[in-house]
């Protein structure tokens, strides 16, 4: 059976995330192009984002230092 992937070519052999098909290759981070698995990243606006850094970085908490509660800037 043949899916059709979001990049719009034929696929055998499907990746299920975001509510869509994907070719393996096709699952990348938006924003730092890394190959991401099925079930192992963030996703905001129904786009893909590794867990860590980006997805952190541009949608966590803003604080001026990496994690730990010293690290958050409180408003």
């Amino acid at each position: 059976r043949l899916y059709q992937a979001i990049c719009r070519k034929e696929i055998s052999e499907r990746v299920s995330s975001l509510g869509k098909d994907w070719h393996r290759p096709c699952l990348k981070c938006e924003k730092c192009n890394k190959t991401l698995s099925a079930g192992s990243h963030a996703e905001h606006d129904g786009k893909p984002y590794c867990n860590n850094p980006c997805y952190s970085s541009m949608f966590g908490p803003k604080g001026f230092g990496r994690g730990g509660t010293e690290s958050h800037s409180y408003k």
